[in-house]
């Protein structure tokens, strides 16, 4: 029976994680084909990048799994399920969710440090008509070494530098958590694929820091302010054009009297065709824009892109609030930067924690012309980014991450002033922290496995500070900024005439 009951509980939480995982590869797919050229893609590329990315938003997607299984292990008064009370199936549980995370980041490795690298060398080298298929293989692979040499120095680091944990006034603490890092086992095989991802995490910090901090606060006033009228965008347009003209035809008025162009003119006359060039391919771009469907229904539908706007600049705030509140809370009431800021505890109130404990039962790439170099790029980038999100929202709600929504009970003693027995017990449950005992609390395998090295954490709590930054700074530029053109990033100086063709077609 209680076999029966396990299979069943866990078939609850691996049964939503295979419609995520479905969800997730089609989402990769319609992305990557978004992004994607036309008319210079390649199928090797294309499914190497729809692949990286997928595997990434599939591990980050195991975090709410691992939070799931351990919450539901548990009923709300703090008593495990019938299925849970056996010690060694709880083991079971988390040793499959540990598996899936060795797995998982595993091939991340393979894909950040041998399969994008060499795709992406082996098409650099295809731009070379005069080198054969032998010798694009051979160049990749050559190039492709150094990053597996790499991988193997990550490897080797994690797993024989030394873990000593400092003594300190918070030493009972820490050595709970130390414990539960050591049950994990004595093998070297944790320590260095921690360390190896921990490592490409401090990469996607920085790309958070610098992307998407920014992008959080622009996205939502640019849903708010709208974009520019395009008929003004063309009458302007337009204006410029007969400008240009104007000031090309002066330069070339000096070559109908016999008289040769200085280099200066030619240089000028250089910087005029091109300038010219652009104003026509913006030109027809806006005349696309204009007869478009999309951009009229996108009018009709103004009121509803300010009301997204306004959620997604809330949500942003929330996001920043709840990141500030964890950070204030790190510093305040943590074991310190010899020990990664690690904090034991909730003690200052987070609004994002308080939300997910309350939703707990609930549970220069443009479009159509990305080659397939800088969409393995982009992929890798956004891999390193989706790493990162497992230890932001760890910093945003730990004791969720930590704990999910378990509790354990509590046995306390009075004393009654009744004829009878002189004292009585009472039992009352309480939110899971470091405090409680060893085998009423579970902890996830996603904290066990982020924080192996406390100073990553260390970085990574400076990085939250850094992040904080970014967005206050991106929101007070976006609130300058005017209104963006409508056609904004769809025509660059270096853009050809025949690059137009894919957006005509």
């Amino acid at each position: 029976m209680a076999a029966q009951s396990l299979l069943s509980e866990s078939a609850i939480g691996w049964s939503i994680f295979t419609v995520v995982l479905l969800a997730i590869l089609a989402f990769c797919w319609i992305y990557i084909r978004k992004f994607q050229s036309r008319q210079d893609s390649e199928v090797v590329s294309t499914i190497t990048a729809i692949c990286a990315l997928a595997i990434a938003l599939i591990t980050s997607a195991l975090l709410p799994v691992d939070i799931f299984l351990v919450s539901y292990m548990k009923y709300p008064n703090g008593t495990y399920k019938e299925w849970a009370a056996n010690n060694e199936t709880r083991s079971q549980i988390e040793a499959t969710v540990l598996y899936g995370y060795y797995t998982l980041y595993s091939i991340i490795l393979f894909f950040v440090f041998l399969c994008i690298p060499f795709v992406y060398f082996y098409y650099e080298e295809k731009d070379d008509s005069n080198v054969n298929k032998c010798s694009q293989v051979k160049n990749a692979l050559k190039y492709t070494v150094g990053f597996v040499i790499v991988c193997v120095v990550l490897l080797l680091i994690g797993a024989f530098v030394p873990l000593e944990a400092a003594p300190g006034q918070n030493s009972t603490q820490w050595e709970k958590v130390q414990y539960l890092f050591d049950e994990l086992g004595s093998s070297h095989g944790l320590p260095a694929l921690s360390f190896s991802i921990s490592s490409l995490t401090l990469i996607g910090m920085l790309a958070v820091i610098t992307y998407t901090a920014y992008g959080m606060s622009v996205m939502p006033l640019n849903l708010i302010k709208g974009t520019r009228s395009v008929v003004y965008e063309r009458l302007e347009n337009t204006e410029d054009i007969d400008e240009v003209e104007h000031q090309i035809e002066n330069l070339k008025s000096k070559c109908k009297d016999g008289r040769p162009l200085s280099s200066k003119d030619r240089r000028s006359l250089q910087e005029l065709e091109g300038k010219l060039q652009v104003l026509q391919r913006r030109g027809r771009h806006l005349d696309i824009a204009e007869r478009n469907c999309c951009s009229k229904v996108g009018s009709a539908l103004r009121p509803v892109k300010i009301i997204l706007g306004v959620f997604f600049i809330l949500v942003a705030l929330l996001f920043t609030i709840s990141l500030f509140i964890s950070n204030l809370d790190k510093a305040l009431h943590s074991a310190g930067i010899s020990y990664g800021f690690i904090i034991f505890g909730t003690n200052l109130t987070n609004p994002l924690n308080e939300l997910l404990l309350a939703l707990q039962p609930l549970y220069k790439i443009r479009p159509k012309r990305t080659r397939p170099q800088a969409l393995l790029f982009l992929c890798m980038i956004l891999l390193l980014i989706v790493l990162h999100t497992s230890y932001m929202i760890y910093s945003l709600a730990p004791q969720y991450v930590m704990y999910g929504s378990q509790k354990y009970l509590v046995q306390s003693q009075t004393s009654s002033t009744d004829p009878g027995p002189g004292n009585t017990t009472l039992s009352t449950t309480k939110i899971c922290d470091a405090d409680a005992p060893e085998d009423q609390c579970i902890v996830t395998r996603t904290y066990l496995f982020l924080h192996k090295f406390w100073f990553f954490s260390t970085i990574y709590y400076f990085g939250n500070w850094a992040f904080i930054g970014a967005f206050l700074i991106g929101l007070v530029v976006s609130c300058c900024r005017g209104k963006k053109s409508v056609i904004e990033g769809e025509v660059e100086a270096d853009d050809s005439d025949i690059s137009d063709d894919e957006y005509v077609h």
